[in-house]
């Protein structure tokens, strides 16, 4: 199925891990997404892509994990296991960002991605993830910020990465005033895989150890081998089948 075309009832409910019955009673008490067309439930990759990632911002652990599993389940053979340190190589990690607002932390931290020469087009990033803020701010609870476009930009990326910046003094980023110090930036080539990162991340910054570490840590190599540690914890039990 084209990573474009709208999804119907079947193929919704495949992507989802639910049964065709399960989808529409959501369908048709409002709680995701669609229209009907000729009489048959129609959905908007966009709007599923949305209303997952919106989803995925309000809930804890356990249903991260679920979530996750989902996901997982519904990847084709192809897709790799998403892991965030494999995404987030050591030259994508910047201990202090010089930027002390919104749009500046924005710009540096599409240039610290393209430093590791998978984004070719820092500028054109900055501006897409702006447009994303303007429509919800990123920022979360905790002091940070899961930066990323609205929707994936393939034709400037030459691998789907994560950065990771720390500002020493944190800025005023969100919408209710808290100060944010820690910006994760997601570039991601497909939406599914965007998900699937930010499923992922999410289960990692909800950890209560996870952000306080990255705080006192005092190299990119250091943060980059706490950040596998982490994933390693989460994977102990093995992901949520």
């Amino acid at each position: 199925m084209s990573e474009f075309e709208d999804f119907d009832l079947a193929s919704l409910a495949a992507y989802l891990h639910l049964t065709p019955q399960q989808v529409e009673r959501l369908a048709n008490r409002g709680q995701v997404p669609g229209r009907k067309v000729g009489g048959k439930w129609r959905f908007s990759r966009a709007e599923i892509h949305h209303w997952m990632e919106d989803r995925i911002g309000l809930l804890d652990e356990d249903e991260l994990q679920q979530v996750e599993g989902a996901l997982d389940r519904a990847a084709s053979i192809e897709d790799p296991i998403v892991s965030i340190a494999e995404l987030m190589p050591v030259e994508a990690i910047c201990m202090e960002l010089q930027s002390r607002s919104r749009n500046k932390v924005i710009s540096e931290m599409s240039q610290l991605a393209a430093q590791t020469g998978y984004l070719w087009d820092a500028e054109e990033m900055a501006d897409a993830v702006r447009a994303r803020e303007e429509m919800q701010s990123t920022a979360l609870p905790g002091g940070v910020a899961l930066l990323h476009p609205r929707r994936p930009l393939p034709r400037i990326l030459g691998s789907a990465l994560v950065a990771l910046g720390r500002s020493g003094g944190g800025i005023h980023f969100g919408e209710q005033g808290q100060l944010t110090d820690l910006f994760f930036l997601i570039a991601s080539v497909t939406d599914r895989g965007h998900l699937r990162t930010l499923a992922r991340l999410s289960r990692l910054v909800s950890s209560p150890d996870f952000l306080p570490a990255l705080r006192q840590a005092t190299s990119p190599r250091e943060v980059h081998e706490f950040v596998a540690a982490a994933e390693s914890a989460l994977d102990v039990g093995g992901r949520s089948t």
